[in-house]
């Protein structure tokens, strides 16, 4: 089987010189993984059913924590999925 299209014209390019090798490689690849990292961090809103007993309780411990309900519910998720809280079975 022969090459493509697309791999001739990127050999091509390698031959006659196109390419630049990076100064500064490992800048670049810490630059792109922080890049990718942000990417990931952007806030997306979810819409979530809650029993309204569970939701009442959400938002007295908000109260008394000086916080939006919302931001409470968003900061015990966020605490259990990067494993600061465990639930009560660990």
């Amino acid at each position: 089987m022969g090459i493509s299209k697309d791999e001739k014209e990127l050999l091509r390019s390698v031959e006659d010189n196109e390419w630049e090798s990076v100064p500064d490689i490992k800048k670049e690849l810490k630059r792109y993984q922080v890049i990718a990292k942000n990417s990931l961090k952007k806030e997306q809103r979810i819409n979530i059913r809650l029993a309204s007993k569970d939701l009442m309780g959400l938002q007295t411990k908000a109260m008394q924590e000086g916080l939006p309900y919302q931001t409470l519910i968003s900061s015990v998720l966020h605490k259990y999925v990067t494993g600061q809280l465990k639930s009560a079975n660990e």
